[in-house]
């Protein structure tokens, strides 16, 4: 459907914004919060082991969801499978009202086991009400008559009073954009729209969506639980939410799984150009996943893929949420390689694009745009969380002479990653918090995937070995996270949740 997105009035608001907005600093700031968060009492020192497992007592309620839970899985729902639901109250802790307001965060529990396991999710994927009810369908039988797994819809997220402040407009327009273009305008209106109505409408509400406030709600979760520990799984920046709660309540942290881990060691541009990095190599790995399946793109996925980008740029085809043009094209491609179930559908969805059928291209990002299967969309937490989880704003001449850079040196995704440093600018930057660093832990099991586009290898050894009891098992797979895909992986992390079996650091799991 048609837009006009350049007018002029709104881009002299924009500049106005993005002058308020903008921090003058380009690193990340770093100031002491008097509160913690922490219990006050003195944390553990010196080597820990295994935490013991412990029956549950819930003071949640709840109830049967297995059909709302399978609607919002849409044609994926994995076969079978019975799930409940709850909600949990917690501390809203806006900066501008700490310790008061209140949400609600969605809740599921898969399993028969006594000891809760809970899942956290990426900001910018899958709510974790349903990557529990996945990773249930693919994990050992064992583990589930062991553990219940509690999903949590961390805030902002999913049916966690989801964050729903950017007009669609902006949506579309942001994945459409092209990250080759010479001309940053067009990004630029749409985040400062978004930003400038996120503002307006979510108050209070929006410096308190983002990964410090999502590890609080994690020990209000134990503590409705009844549980003196916090087991978890934690996928992509999920990790990171467990490892902040491991740093405010170390004395509370059980048995947990980091599949996939930010790299804690970088700044903003470093961790966008070892994705822009990771996202090269697992493209190859997809090229030669097709040679060897005989896909229809054959072995020339990269100079297929590379036209049709080209093709799209001067040819946009429209559709009735997202067009396909060169930027939804290429933002497509990453959201397909980062699920390795989806690489069949994703060579097919290229061929189809090639010949100027845009639905199977789109449909792998009509997710951020628009609510689909009863899920909201995707793009509004993700942004409003990675903004409020950094103080960094790049300045747009600054990102102009990175995307140069990368797009001569990381030719299929460089631009796209530097272009996306735009996207924080207009929205105001947030109270810095200090970390309390992690002294003492039980062992934690850390998962990283070779060719990883979310949270690629290095980022997540390194994020190992920042831990004083960081266990290290790489599988030499694609795509974002192994458990499920990797069945040394999964073992692996089966054995360390369900008999406290501690994996040599170093592991390697086979492709």
């Amino acid at each position: 459907m048609p837009r006009r997105r350049h007018a002029a009035m709104f881009l002299v608001a924009l500049s106005a914004l993005t002058a308020c907005s903008a921090g003058p600093s380009t690193r990340p700031v770093i100031a002491v919060r008097g509160d913690t968060g922490s219990t006050g009492t003195t944390p553990p020192s010196g080597p820990r082991e295994v935490p013991p497992l412990e029956n549950y007592d819930s003071n949640l309620s709840w109830s049967q969801c297995t059909e709302a839970t399978k609607l919002r899985m849409g044609a994926t729902a994995p076969a079978g499978g019975s799930y409940e639901c709850a909600r949990l109250p917690v501390r809203l802790d806006a900066t501008a009202r700490p310790g008061k307001g209140n949400l609600s965060l969605a809740l599921l529990r898969v399993g028969t086991g006594g000891s809760p396991l809970v899942v956290v999710g990426d900001a910018d994927g899958e709510p974790g009400t349903l990557k529990a009810a996945r990773l249930a369908a693919s994990l050992p039988p064992e583990t589930l008559s062991t553990f219940t797994l509690i999903g949590v819809d961390r805030r902002g997220t999913g049916k966690s009073d989801p964050v729903q402040c950017v007009p669609e407009v902006a949506r579309a327009g942001i994945v459409e954009s092209d990250p080759d273009s010479a001309d940053q305008d067009d990004m630029l209106e749409w985040v400062g729209r978004a930003s400038h109505e996120c503002v307006l409408d979510l108050e209070n509400k929006l410096t308190a969506v983002d990964s410090w406030r999502a590890s609080a709600d994690l020990e209000q979760l134990r503590e409705a639980l009844g549980v003196g520990l916090l087991n978890g799984i934690g996928i992509g920046d999920g990790s990171k939410v467990l490892t902040m709660y491991a740093s405010r309540w170390p004395e509370r942290i059980g048995r947990v799984v980091l599949d996939g881990v930010p790299d804690p060691t970088l700044d903003v541009p470093g961790v966008a150009e070892a994705r822009a990095v990771a996202a090269e190599a697992a493209f190859s790995a997809f090229e030669k996943d097709c040679v060897a399946r005989s896909c229809p793109l054959g072995a020339d996925a990269t100079k297929r893929f590379t036209a049709l980008v080209a093709k799209l740029r001067d040819k946009p085809v429209r559709g009735n949420d997202v067009d396909l043009t060169a930027g939804t094209a290429v933002s497509a491609v990453l959201a397909g390689l980062a699920d390795r179930t989806r690489w069949p559908a994703l060579a097919d969805a290229i061929v189809a694009a090639e010949g100027g059928t845009a639905a199977p291209l789109t449909d792998f990002v009509r997710r951020q745009v628009v609510d689909r299967d009863d899920n909201p969309p995707q793009l509004d937490a993700a942004l409003v969380t990675a903004c409020n989880d950094t103080t960094t704003r790049i300045p747009p001449e600054r990102v102009k002479v990175m995307t140069e850079d990368w797009r001569s040196k990381h030719p299929l995704f460089g631009s796209w990653f530097a272009r996306r440093m735009l996207e924080c600018g207009p929205f105001p930057v947030p109270q810095a918090v200090k970390v309390p660093k992690l002294g003492s832990a039980p062992p934690m099991l850390v998962i990283s995937t070779a060719n990883d586009p979310v949270t690629p290898q290095g980022g997540s050894e390194r994020a190992a070995q920042a831990l004083p009891a960081g266990v290290l098992v790489g599988w030499q797979g694609s795509g974002h996270g192994a458990l499920g895909q990797s069945a040394c992986a999964t073992t692996a992390a089966h054995d360390f949740l369900v008999n406290a079996k501690v994996p040599a650091s170093g592991t390697v799991c086979p492709p």
